[in-house]
């Protein structure tokens, strides 16, 4: 099979592999779509992935085509999504239910062989049903959405706040969606990018700012009257995390999820800020709760099969395997706008 494997950071190969053989607790699963996430480019480009010729890849889909002599509740031809983390089990944090906390975990694309191949192992525990209405692509878009749940939990949105989201990649979009559903007044999106705001309108989103043409902290006061609850940040850049922090009012919640290997140096004035209006910053990592997966994945999918939760415009690019060292060249390059890029093996 073919298999895009990735030896050290910037070093992309297409290969041929042998097809993998499922364990008795796993089926074989043949990837119909997966995904390129934010934190497979800076693995793919600069940083590198824990192990050396590890095939990429975690957010997928796609159709079980052969199972181990343990599966029971599984047949082949099966639609599948797959959460990528494999959790311990053991450790404290997973004890409590906590799994996106796991101190010992296994994961799909970077700890072991993902998803950008034409095919995958997949432990039993691991496998969640794909409704017929809904596509393997828009199924391989579950991880996205489930981090965007994760997130909103996280802020502890109540109905008729309002909320920023900086930075409408994927999540992003997924969290402008979910806040609505949640019964949020107003959701602004906040981008440089005109285009990914103008999906973002086109997703029921209520107010669009570009932050290249505005300053965001006025315009929101400009647009509400007043300032908002929560601001959550998709975008891990350090300047747009302090603009978050200056954005929300007296009690304000403030998310960060984007991950940003920087260092985050606050003004003077933003310090006071935190402790004047007695705001609380919350990380938000992966997406997974009790029972596993968890809720976060579960309603994602139940959304996208009710038509509630929409997927399809986020998607920008569509590839097939052999073009992978290409496209992540022209993503180093800066030649390729995109949102969600969607290999289909």
């Amino acid at each position: 099979m073919k298999a895009v494997k990735l030896y050290k950071a910037g070093d992309l190969r297409v290969e041929d592999v042998p097809i993998p053989e499922p364990l008795n607790n796993e089926v074989l699963v043949r990837v119909k779509a997966v995904g390129v996430c934010g934190s497979d480019i800076p693995r793919i480009l600069y940083i590198g992935a824990h192990k050396e010729r590890i095939t990429v890849g975690h957010e997928f889909a796609g159709e079980i085509v052969s199972v181990g002599k343990d599966i029971k509740d599984w047949r082949v031809g099966d639609r599948v999504v797959v959460p990528p983390l494999i959790p311990c089990y053991q450790c404290n944090s997973c004890l409590r239910g906590e799994y996106s906390l796991c101190s010992d975990y296994d994961y799909f694309g970077s700890r072991r062989d993902g998803a950008m191949a034409e095919y995958v192992t997949v432990p039993e525990a691991n496998l969640l049903r794909l409704p017929e209405n809904v596509s393997y692509e828009v199924g391989a878009m579950t991880d996205p959405a489930a981090n965007a749940w994760h997130a909103l939990w996280r802020s502890k949105l109540e109905p008729g706040e309002d909320m920023v989201v900086f930075g409408v990649g994927p999540i992003g979009m997924f969290a402008l969606q979910a806040a609505k559903l949640e019964g949020a007044r107003n959701v602004i999106a906040v981008d440089i990018v005109a285009g990914k705001l103008q999906t973002a309108k086109q997703l029921g989103v209520d107010h669009v700012i570009n932050t290249a043409k505005t300053s965001v902290v006025e315009t929101t006061m400009e647009i509400l009257g007043k300032e908002p609850e929560v601001a959550i940040d998709f975008t891990g850049v350090p300047s747009v995390q302090a603009e978050a922090i200056a954005t929300v009012g007296r009690h304000g919640r403030v998310v960060f999820l984007g991950i940003s290997h920087k260092g985050l140096n606050l003004l003077e004035e933003q310090v006071d800020k935190i402790l004047r209006y007695e705001l609380t910053i919350t990380g938000s990592w992966n997406s997974f709760s009790q029972p596993f997966p968890g809720r976060e994945w579960i309603k994602s999918i139940e959304l996208f099969a009710a038509g509630k939760l929409i997927a399809e415009p986020i998607i920008t690019h569509r590839f097939c395997l052999d073009e992978a060292p290409e496209v992540f060249r022209r993503i180093k390059e800066g030649s390729i706008e995109h949102n969600k890029i969607m290999f289909l093996p």
